[in-house]
């Protein structure tokens, strides 16, 4: 049976339309200003302001970007972060999860009591620079990975989902002579997908934006990651230290900043549309079921 919808109904519809559109623009605008400048002239931003389409397709800048030594560097270093750290989160992420979310494990309310007591407490930034450097890790990759392997936060979710699981499943693969490792692998991991593509997602992310780690830990500039590199560039408003004289090459200082944001955030955006599908079911862990 259809359901007419009221004066009302149309009303509602209408003022959400509208407010979703004007989220969407303001949201994306930024998006789009950063990569039409990247393509446009100085002259044509200088003189419109407000721009919506570039005057045309000028990719000196992404020339100039790429011609940098530091930037193929970079690129490497942060993927080498990224999926080193992403897959060493998850592994952990995984195994603690899976053993806080067993019932009869001895202990398991004092663990999960000192974990989340971590999220509410840090050690400071000296003392963590401290271990960090007497581990040897100072000027190393490991030094932008291993001090935020986990997060307690993710865990939590992952224990969470793992809770969720009806333990039939565990029971009844036992009795088929399933182990547990058997069953973790062939039964609970394959349940979990949503909940590990949108952790893997959030860890990441975080890989990929933190800038923060290596000013601290990285003094050599052969191991910046995309994201100090991009810092440099913003804060510095020249070029002169991070890519030859822009002047001479007849590329603005601007423009060049506006290729450097777009070449670091294309691929971590990249990734999102194979995880979307997982992404709404996955952020709905341990939420309350009415």
């Amino acid at each position: 049976m259809k359901i007419k919808k009221t004066v009302g109904d149309h009303v509602f519809n209408a003022i959400t339309y509208i407010v979703m559109t004007f989220v969407l623009v303001v949201t994306l605008y930024p998006f789009w200003y950063v990569v039409v400048g990247s393509v446009s002239s100085m002259a044509h931003l200088i003189k419109n302001g407000f721009v919506l389409w570039p005057d045309g397709l000028h990719l000196d800048a992404y020339e100039q970007v790429f011609r940098n030594d530091l930037v193929p560097v970079a690129y490497r270093n942060t993927l080498i972060v990224t999926l080193g750290g992403t897959a060493l989160s998850m592994l952990l992420t995984i195994l603690g999860g899976f053993v806080l979310s067993l019932k009869k494990l001895p202990g398991r309310v004092f663990f999960t009591f000192f974990f989340v007591f971590t999220m509410m407490f840090g050690g400071g930034l000296v003392p963590t620079f401290l271990v960090v450097s007497r581990l040897g890790m100072i000027d190393t990759l490991f030094a932008l990975i291993v001090p935020g392997a986990i997060s307690t936060y993710n865990m939590i979710l992952m224990r969470n989902f793992f809770e969720s699981v009806p333990e039939s499943l565990y029971e009844a693969a036992s009795i088929d002579g399933e182990t547990l490792p058997g069953y973790v692998f062939h039964i609970l991991l394959p349940l979990s997908g949503a909940a590990i593509a949108t952790i893997t997602l959030f860890y990441a992310v975080g890989y990929w934006n933190d800038y923060f780690s290596s000013i601290i830990y990285i003094r050599n500039n052969r191991l910046w990651p995309m994201q100090t590199v991009l810092r440099q560039v913003l804060q510095t408003a020249q070029m002169n230290n991070m890519m030859y004289d822009d002047a001479k090459k007849g590329v603005a200082p601007e423009t060049l900043k506006d290729a450097m944001i777009v070449v670091t955030m294309i691929p971590i955006l990249c990734v999102y549309p194979f995880v979307q599908k997982h992404f709404v079911k996955g952020v709905m862990i341990g939420s309350i079921k009415g």
